[in-house]
């Protein structure tokens, strides 16, 4: 009977699980939920946080669905998940297994999650500096626990162990007394440096952060323990991965030669080459790029234009419609909605109209939101106005890492990939006028499948 490699990917909307065969290296089933679990916000503090419960309820149900026979012949498990965020819990007490070999979770905070805007730009540049070539924004782990150490202390009194939703579940199903965290998902955190693989214990101390929520650093790539019941049909005892950056998963799944590049439009929008194996990031953080260095494997690193808008801002869209229309009495599903649109939009090939969609601002720019101009009585019709969106979803991410970089750094083709770039032609039609590159897609980043793929590598 052949081997099987268990990836999972704990995402911001969904889980999705796949079977990876070690042999040929072929999926041999997957499956994918949607999560469900975003709590609504009435505390006016900007928060994005998802219930945790319903985050491992799925996760349970994604992996009982596959088949049982190959579950039964898992050789290793490997975890990505959403990168940023954080979640608190208890050791050994954070989760409650079953006779059914499956867990849940028990003791542990919400998930706070990458896209939290609770972390004003005040209370940003109050904290220390950082010794890391990264900046930090709101969603990192370590802002996130340096507002509730000002805002809400005896919170995390509650709680001995933070990490990623990804690290947790790796942290239960290993029985660990506390976190270990990949470079990948510890430079998402912020204040930690990549070049030593440290935290930065000393700024943090200074600062009066409680260092015992720092998680253990150990290498991407390698593993976190072995799980410590049978789980869904996997042995007790077979080997789990540390869990890994979605980003880079995802990356990894697609990348096929180091002269590509991978622009992926999901929720988010992210736009990134290999850098040279010789490259060092900067001493310092560069809080005002468009562009930064991302830890990938085996001391390399990935250039990328992360912007915080993508697939979302369409989604945007389609609620204000779908809301909008809901007040003039009349109905139709966001799903309906998005196919005429994007119907309509492939009727008009080209507008006038500019929409710059950044209305969740950036990282490096938090204030610079969404605005449109060139409105005339001419480019109003939907075909206009969602055409008009789709460009400026790609002009948003070119101007972040201009074509001109690309062809310098001898990026020679472009592979696309995300559910937008999926669901949505008049988007994949502005990709390709957007690069004067090769466009190919059918390589589907998918940070399941890459997770499972970085395990096989190294195994």
């Amino acid at each position: 009977m052949s081997n099987f490699i268990l990836g999972l990917d704990v995402g911001t909307t969904s889980v999705k699980a796949v079977l990876l065969d070690r042999g040929c290296r072929a999926i041999a089933a997957s499956q994918s939920l949607p999560t469900v679990s975003d709590l609504a916000d009435d505390s006016g503090i900007k928060a994005k946080e998802q219930d945790t419960g319903r985050i491992i309820d799925t996760l349970n149900r994604c992996i009982g669905l596959l088949p049982r026979d190959k579950l039964q012949h898992v050789c290793c498990i490997g975890l990505t998940g959403q990168m940023h965020g954080v979640l608190f819990w208890k050791p050994k007490s954070g989760c409650v297994w079953s006779n059914s070999d499956s867990f849940t979770a028990k003791d542990t905070s919400q998930l706070i999650t990458w896209q939290d805007g609770r972390c004003s730009s005040d209370f940003l540049s109050s904290l220390p500096r950082p010794d890391s070539h990264l900046s930090v924004a709101t969603g990192f782990g370590c802002a996130t626990i340096f507002w509730y150490m000002k805002h809400k202390p005896k919170f995390l009194e509650d709680f001995t162990v933070a990490g990623t939703i990804q690290d947790y579940v790796v942290s239960m199903l290993c029985s660990l007394d506390g976190c270990v965290m990949t470079p990948q998902n510890a430079a998402s955190w912020g204040f930690f440096n990549t070049s030593s693989n440290q935290w930065n214990e000393n700024i943090l101390k200074g600062a009066g952060f409680p260092l015992h929520l720092i998680p253990k650093c150990v290498p991407s790539g390698g593993l976190a323990g072995k799980t410590c019941s049978q789980w869904h049909g996997i042995p007790a005892g077979t080997p789990v991965g540390a869990a890994l950056g979605d980003f880079q998963c995802s990356v990894y799944s697609c990348m096929s030669a180091r002269t590509d590049a991978v622009l992926n439009i999901s929720t988010s929008a992210q736009l990134t080459y290999a850098m040279p194996a010789d490259f060092k990031p900067p001493d310092s953080p560069q809080p005002a790029s468009s562009i930064s260095y991302f830890p990938y494997f085996e001391s390399t690193y990935l250039a990328v234009a992360a912007s915080l808008n993508g697939g979302n801002v369409l989604a945007r869209f389609v609620e204000m419609l779908t809301s909008w229309m809901r007040d003039l009495g009349a109905e139709l599903s966001d799903s309906c909605l998005y196919e005429k649109l994007i119907h309509c939009a492939l009727n008009q090939e080209t507008s006038n109209l500019r929409v710059s969609p950044t209305i969740l601002g950036e990282r490096h720019d938090p204030l610079c939101l969404g605005h449109v101009t060139g409105i005339s009585t001419s480019n109003l019709s939907l075909g206009h106005v969602i055409r008009a969106l789709c460009h400026g979803v790609l002009d948003n991410i070119t101007s972040m890492m201009p074509v001109e970089r690309l062809q310098q750094a001898g990026v020679r083709r472009i592979v696309g990939s995300g559910s937008a770039l999926a669901r949505n032609e008049a988007l994949r039609q502005e990709v390709e006028k957007a690069f004067p590159l090769q466009v190919v897609y059918g390589q589907n980043a998918d940070s399941a499948l890459g997770v499972a793929m970085v395990l096989c590598d190294r195994l």
